[in-house]
């Protein structure tokens, strides 16, 4: 429920901020929204780990509520967007919804997350009903859903018409990949932190704090140099490849690693990431037609949801089977499935076993969760590769170059004008008033950012 909250939030967001802006002012736009959202993400884990740690994991969630009662009062407040076109009412657009598409989707993606923990995270055998039940069933969800958004959707989540393009396939692919990266990484290395050097929870998750700062310095950076440039490919290929090298280096932490890899080797990660997303939705819209923009923002969103529940799940899942099978081959005797299921299901229980089985358990997590991040270095090399083909596309002049030349164009009298001058006093007098046609209101947006950008260069 928090999850399909939060993505219509982020999706819509975006949508808005397509339409307020031209291509070329869009991604740094998105990269000042991006900033708070990475700074959110990023500083979510040590203050969830700080407030667990000192009131209990309860309160990390009820201490959110007000923050959201306070989101939500200035959205409404501050946010008047009205849309062009025919209005319709809330029940009408309640019927355009693909409830077909969400419903199966929904279902099948449950259906897997089920297969994946009754067959990993507990150890079910193949025999189980749970098992290949939930498995088959999330194979014939995903066939509904298939086949529900090529033939039936009116309004479907996955256009066919981008399904049958290669740009946007590229683009959702990629996402797909680099969002498993970027939340497997996330979501495990706190766990390293707590069983491996036997930190705090909030010690764990302050390791967090870099991964926050470079996804917002890399999506304002991205967008600055979009806007700059006009050109996003070269950016990519070259951002693209940090998060590669990054999953590489946090794979090699030891116990005694020297703390600036501890600290900072996430932060390639963060940056790499957030420059390949920014780059790669910009590169989705600028071969879209404008008409298409929200339904492109939504399939880019689609993609990287599904990544972000792909990257929790799967990881959980690789590490749950690895760390089953160190701890099988370390600990034997009376006793011992008890005392691994218990090291299996809480990563606190680590820092309280005796020294002997501390050290077996120590073990069992950095081989399991090495294994896990470099299973992330794959995704992410992956998705360096399915980005490769996707071309260059400019985005459209520098604004703030095109309003100058339109200051600096010297102005003539129109025809309208003259004759206007020319009539006499009761003709002036008779005529009826001009009517000027106000400027649009994402032209007064775009020259603020000329302005800044101006004041800038003086500077």
């Amino acid at each position: 429920i928090a999850g399909m909250g939060g993505g219509g939030v982020f999706t819509t967001a975006s949508i808005v901020t397509c339409d307020m802006y031209s291509m070329r002012t869009r991604g740094i736009t998105q990269g000042v929204a991006a900033v708070f959202e990475s700074l959110g993400m990023g500083l979510g884990g040590p203050f969830g780990g700080f407030v667990s740690d000192r009131y209990g994991w309860r309160w990390a969630f009820l201490i959110q509520l007000p923050l959201f009662a306070l989101s939500l009062v200035l959205t409404s407040v501050n946010l008047h967007y009205p849309t062009p076109g025919k209005s319709t009412s809330a029940k009408e657009a309640l019927k355009r919804i693909d409830y077909g598409g969400i419903f199966s989707l929904m279902g099948a993606v449950l259906s897997f997350l089920t297969f994946l923990s009754s067959r990993y995270s507990n150890e079910q055998p193949w025999s189980e009903p749970m098992v290949y039940i939930s498995l088959i069933l999330a194979i014939i969800l995903l066939a509904c859903f298939i086949t529900v958004e090529m033939c039936f959707a009116t309004e479907p989540v996955l256009p066919p018409l981008l399904v049958r393009q290669k740009v946007p396939m590229l683009v959702g692919s990629a996402s797909f990949m680099v969002s498993m990266c970027n939340f497997a990484v996330m979501y495990n290395i706190p766990t390293w932190f707590q069983t491996v050097k036997l930190t705090s929870a909030s010690e764990a998750g302050a390791h967090l704090i870099p991964n926050g700062a470079s996804l917002s310095m890399g999506s304002l950076f991205a967008g600055w140099m979009m806007h700059r440039t006009g050109k996003y490919r070269m950016l990519n290929l070259i951002c693209g490849i940090f998060p590669f090298v990054s999953a590489c280096m946090i794979s090699s932490m030891r116990e005694n690693s020297h703390p600036l890899l501890l600290w900072l080797g996430i932060f390639p990660l963060g940056f790499g990431n957030a420059v390949v997303l920014q780059t790669m939705l910009i590169a989705l819209l600028a071969h879209l037609p404008d008409s298409a923009l929200a339904i492109g923002t939504g399939f880019s969103q689609l993609f990287r949801g599904i990544g972000q529940v792909g990257g929790v799940a799967l990881s959980s899942a690789i590490f749950q089977s690895s760390l089953n099978t160190q701890l099988h081959e370390r600990i034997v005797g009376d006793g011992a499935e008890k005392l691994i299921t218990e090291i299996r299901h809480s990563a606190t229980l680590v820092a309280r076993l005796p020294p002997q089985i501390q050290r077996i358990a120590r073990d069992s997590y950095a081989i399991s969760l090495q294994t896990v991040f470099i299973a992330a270095a794959c995704s992410t090399l992956i998705a360096y590769l399915i980005r490769l083909p996707i071309p260059d596309k400019s985005l459209g002049e520098d604004p703030c170059a095109q309003q100058k030349a339109d200051e600096s164009a010297p102005t003539s009298p129109s025809t309208l004008e003259t004759s206007l001058i020319e009539e006499s006093d009761e003709d002036w007098s008779a005529a009826a008033p001009l009517d000027f046609k106000p400027q649009d209101d994402h032209m007064s947006y775009e020259s603020s950012i000329c302005d800044t950008d101006d004041h800038d260069r003086r500077g």
